[in-house]
């Protein structure tokens, strides 16, 4: 009884301290012009170097976190989702596909190469690093240009379409990575036919899934809307939404997709009904609770033994990170937003944050043989380095190059 309590009060203790700090965070860090996203994993670091040194965390609590931490990707994916209307992702497409399939098999590519090739690590933990590379980070850049009132220029709202590509893209390569990795890793022979067979499985059930929730979104959600919007209060309604999500997500998570690919299909379940969009506002107070735990998760993750090794790492991979997006957004943003729009935009889609540390976070659940430790604290110094040097120059620069909404590029 008393080594219950003894828990409960530790964990109690260090989530009320920890809610406490982000929110010093989240202000700090914003007067900084940094994403308050790098301040949760620093402090994710500082609390597993204490733990390190004074064993704070048992394992109950660093149960608790990892709860939280998988509430939190399901929080985080969510949005995405709520905030990537289909129909409007399919009209961005003939403007935004080109520098979409560039950035994206760019940053892929450089970074499989990278990894495997020069730093000579396995084929797993590349595909690994290939895929988390492929993802961005809207919200760290779009804080600049929002600061700038240059969101809604022609360039601004480019960026915002190219980056809701990416960040779906990066979500379907990761589940369908994550279902070929057992497979990669067991199989002895027939490899190429178990892959197929593995492949088509796979392609099976997620046709099969998303039929699901096109019907779910075409035919129950108005009617679950309006059954809500009638007989419950605001609050209620949002809970409601939430509640919905995440049985769509551990339903995917059971079909074998994971719980972010599931968040993000709920939140564009909902996306398309402005009834439904409108509890958004509700979800922020619980979305500002429960996204730094994921955050502060993946600092915890990171082995302090390792740290100088996944320094060195990170600067090579920060190389391939920067240029991959750089050169891959860039060079086809030329064509349709001249030099200074490509250099904007090019610069816009380096930071890596929400989608590379869920690939990661997802790969380091599977052991050491999948993303070894100096790896992932290699990415996590990406992440760190990206969200504060690419927000940094992008002031600058939109400083120097204002963009307006008049603007015509």
């Amino acid at each position: 009884m008393t080594e219950e309590i003894s828990t409960h009060t530790i964990w109690t203790l260090l989530l009320g301290l920890t809610v406490i700090a982000s929110g010093l965070i989240e202000a700090g860090f914003t007067r900084l012009r940094i994403p308050a996203l790098v301040g949760y994993l620093l402090l994710g670091l500082l609390l597993r170097f204490i733990d390190s040194r004074w064993g704070i965390l048992d394992p109950p609590t660093r149960n608790a976190v990892q709860f939280l931490a998988d509430i939190g990707v399901v929080a985080l994916l969510f949005r995405v989702g709520l905030q990537s209307h289909p129909k409007a992702l399919v009209r961005k497409l003939p403007q935004a596909m080109k520098i979409w399939l560039g950035d994206v098999s760019g940053s892929a590519l450089l970074g499989f190469v990278t990894s495997y090739y020069l730093l000579e690590f396995a084929l797993i933990p590349s595909l690994i690093i290939a895929t988390a590379l492929t993802a961005t980070s809207v919200g760290v850049s779009v804080a600049a240009w929002q600061s700038r009132h240059a969101i809604d220029s022609d360039n601004g709202r480019l960026l915002v379409d190219v980056a809701e590509l990416d960040d779906i893209s990066a979500v379907a390569l990761m589940a369908l990575l994550f279902v070929l990795i057992p497979t990669l890793h067991d199989a002895k022979t027939g490899l190429v036919s178990t892959l197929a067979a593995t492949g088509a499985s796979f392609a099976a059930k997620f046709v099969l899934f998303i039929a699901g929730c096109y019907l779910f979104s075409r035919y129950v959600e108005p009617w679950l809307t309006h059954f809500t919007a009638h007989r419950e209060t605001t609050p209620q309604r949002m809970l409601t939404v939430i509640g919905v999500g995440f049985v769509i997500a551990a339903l995917a998570n059971w079909l074998g997709f994971s719980l972010a690919i599931g968040a993000l299909f709920a939140g564009l379940v909902f996306s398309r009904d402005p009834k439904a969009i409108q509890t958004e506002k509700s979800f922020i107070d619980i979305y500002a609770f429960i996204t730094p735990f994921f955050f502060i998760n993946i600092g915890l993750g990171v082995n302090p033994g390792q740290i100088v090794a996944g320094t060195g790492l990170g600067l090579i991979l920060l190389l391939a990170a920067a240029a991959g997006k750089f050169i891959g957004a860039g060079t086809p943003a030329l064509i349709t937003s001249g030099a200074t729009g490509a250099v904007l935009i090019g610069i816009s889609m380096i930071p890596r944050a929400e989608i590379a540390m869920i690939v990661i976070h997802q790969a380091q659940r599977l052991g050491n043989w999948a993303l070894p430790q100096e790896i992932y604290a290699g990415i996590v110094f990406v992440s760190l380095s990206t969200c504060i040097i690419a927000p940094l120059i992008l002031y600058r620069l939109l400083q120097r190059w204002p963009q307006t909404d008049q603007e015509k590029i």
